[in-house]
């Protein structure tokens, strides 16, 4: 009887697996901390704020 091979199927499919939950998990990490370093709303000025103050404030019909 011939010896039995060993596929290389499964370590190779769980090493790319693993390889793209890691970069995944690098893609969001980038991407939060861009996210939080760029302050995209900017600041308000008081015409704004009391403006949305109001429209917060005022109950709808």
């Amino acid at each position: 009887m011939s010896e039995k091979s060993k596929s290389m199927v499964l370590p190779v499919v769980a090493a790319a697996v693993f390889a793209g939950l890691g970069r995944m998990v690098l893609q969001k990490i980038k991407a939060d901390r861009k996210a939080r370093d760029s302050n995209v709303a900017g600041p308000l000025d008081d015409k704004t704020r009391a403006w949305i103050s109001e429209v917060v404030r005022t109950p709808r019909q």
